[in-house]
């Protein structure tokens, strides 16, 4: 293990509206208001998403298995925000339910808003840290500096 210690910075309180994705938009705040590092949450409703529900296959390197999710449905979801060499890069993990149809995952193929999603942005400050690619995994994962 390995961490680095941070202060809270400012909070953004942002409201998606129907159709928009949630990795435009979220990610689209972090570069106008120069956010580097921050705790991400979201509560609202799924139009529609591609999930990441686990590995299909481990190695030689990971290939996500992606589901459909086919809303409108309810969605709660907690991530994080760094940046890579470029940009920023929003990695968030969802519990979504529609009827008796739940799934918990990474919407990693994008997800669009159901009507509403309400987003809380809690910035980090005085950390030095981002996402960089592992040859391993072939993942963009979490390095600190």
């Amino acid at each position: 293990m390995e961490y680095k210690v941070g202060k809270a910075g400012r909070i953004i309180a942002a409201r998606l509206f129907e159709g928009e994705d949630i990795y435009e938009s979220i990610e689209s705040i972090a570069r106008k208001e120069n956010i580097k590092a921050a705790a991400v949450l979201i509560t609202g409703g799924f139009r529609k998403a591609d999930v990441v529900v686990g590995p299909e296959q481990e190695t030689p390197r990971i290939i996500g298995n992606f589901k459909p999710f086919a809303g409108p449905g309810e969605v709660l979801g907690v991530g994080t925000l760094y940046w890579d060499d470029k940009e920023p890069k929003l990695h968030i993990h969802t519990a979504i339910g529609k009827e008796d149809q739940v799934m918990v995952g990474c919407p990693r193929g994008g997800a669009s808003t159901f009507l509403i999603l309400e987003v809380t942005i809690i910035e980090i400050d005085e950390l030095e840290a981002r996402r960089k690619l592992d040859e391993s995994t072939g993942l963009n994962l979490l390095k600190f500096e």
